[in-house]
């Protein structure tokens, strides 16, 4: 049986990285006795699969893995949520539970887009609002990178789905993530290459079926979810 779970991340522990926050997972899968499938061979490892990595010292309102328990177990997945997060560290919490089809996508193959929102540093609202029309309006954004050790140029534009400023200097965008992904910080350049982000925080991981949008799990009470952590307004 498969089971998707979907969690938050915030607070210090967001400056944790993809690899610890699996290990962290795996001992509160242990303490919660968890019936979770184990590979086989030499070095058996728990059949868990993470959702698109998040930014280190980014926070996430919508974060999700997918997992397999052993054949035959049972699990009550309406405890599941609280049962983790408390076996889990102060900032991770997971707000669902729910079993999906063995056939689905992974995630990485089926999330398409995400939302975030940003803090900018270095520049003013005004000017923030009129740098963000002009990215708007742009035709193209081409951005530099490296990547596997070579320098790549990329257009971004196509992959800014949306993009407005909110309040102060704050901005709420979606970005593809496929084919290519675009990331924030790469955003925040083509914006401008003097500002800087303040804070990241991803508030949504969207899907295609069958040609209607939607997200990968609704987390429980969702609007409410509040981050340990947050900023206050």
């Amino acid at each position: 049986m498969r089971v998707r779970l979907r969690y938050t991340k915030a607070g210090k522990v967001r400056w944790t990285s993809h690899r610890d926050l699996a290990r962290m997972f795996e001992r509160a899968f242990r303490r919660t006795q968890l019936p979770v499938a184990y590979s086989g061979g030499f070095a058996p490892r728990p059949k868990v699969s993470f959702g698109l990595a998040l930014p280190t010292g980014a926070e996430s309102e919508a974060e999700y893995l997918d997992l397999e328990l052993v054949e035959g177990t049972t699990t009550d997945l309406a405890e599941l949520p609280a049962r983790l997060s408390e076996a889990l560290p102060v900032g991770i919490e997971v707000s669902a539970a729910a079993t999906i089809d063995d056939r689905a996508p992974s995630l990485q193959e089926a999330v398409s887009s995400c939302g975030w929102r940003l803090g900018i540093s270095g520049a003013g609202h005004d000017e923030l609002c009129e740098k963000v029309a002009g990215v708007i309006a742009a035709p193209s954004l081409v951005v530099t990178r490296k990547r596997k050790g070579k320098v790549v140029t990329d257009d971004i534009r196509p992959g800014i789905l949306a993009l407005r400023v909110v309040e102060g200097v704050e901005v709420e965008c979606e970005l593809a993530a496929q084919p290519r992904a675009v990331r924030p910080g790469e955003l925040v350049r083509a914006i401008d290459p003097g500002l800087e982000e303040a804070w990241v925080r991803r508030t949504n991981q969207w899907i295609e079926r069958d040609g209607a949008r939607g997200v990968p799990l609704h987390a429980t009470d969702a609007q409410h979810v509040r981050l340990a952590g947050a900023r206050a307004r």
